[in-house]
């Protein structure tokens, strides 16, 4: 008669409630920022203020837009503009939201707004220009997001989430943008 099989020890990968309460109460100064972070906090900070730059720069551009276009297709192509302008004002809420739960301070200084961010701010010089502004943003955004959820991972999930969700919404008006001017009549 064979032997019995012994038993492997199993190690669950859960932390104990005795550790997770300890490990809870030291550092509480630091808030939702615990132990188990992961990512350089410092450098996540910065690139979200970086997003939260470009944020701003969109929707500045957006209601300049929104409020300046003229003609014929101003009328539909203005509520894109506001409707934008409104969409990238929550991202930049967002993103002003994380930077303070990461423990860092959200960078919205007007007078070096600009130099910090990704996108640029062109105004246009007709309606068919603005959008074709505004899809080169979005599509500077789409990029620049995508890099930061690639530098994130999974070393901080809430941050990848929440950039996740807006790059959604950027590709989104990339394509809504795209769109009109593949649709554009005239010059």
């Amino acid at each position: 008669m064979s032997k019995p099989a012994r038993k492997a020890l199993v190690t669950t990968p859960f932390t104990d409630k005795s550790t997770l309460r300890a490990n809870a109460r030291r550092d509480i100064d630091k808030g939702a920022v615990t132990h188990t972070y992961s990512a350089d906090r410092k450098t996540v900070i910065a690139k979200l203020n970086e997003a939260l730059a470009t944020e701003w720069v969109c929707v500045l551009r957006y209601y300049r837009h929104y409020f300046s276009a003229s003609g014929m297709l101003a009328d539909s192509v203005k509520a894109e503009f506001l409707e934008h302008a409104q969409q990238e004002l929550a991202h930049a809420n967002q993103i002003a939201e994380r930077i303070v739960q990461l423990g860092g301070e959200p960078d919205l200084d007007p007078a070096t707004l600009a130099a910090r961010s990704h996108a640029e701010y062109k105004p246009g010089k007709d309606l068919r220009d603005m959008v074709k502004e505004d899809l080169v943003a979005e599509r500077i955004a789409i990029d620049s997001y995508r890099e930061l959820i690639d530098y994130v991972g999974d070393k901080d999930t809430t941050t990848k989430r929440m950039l996740e969700g807006i790059l959604a919404q950027e590709e989104e008006h990339a394509d809504e943008f795209a769109d009109l001017l593949a649709g554009w009549i005239g010059d």
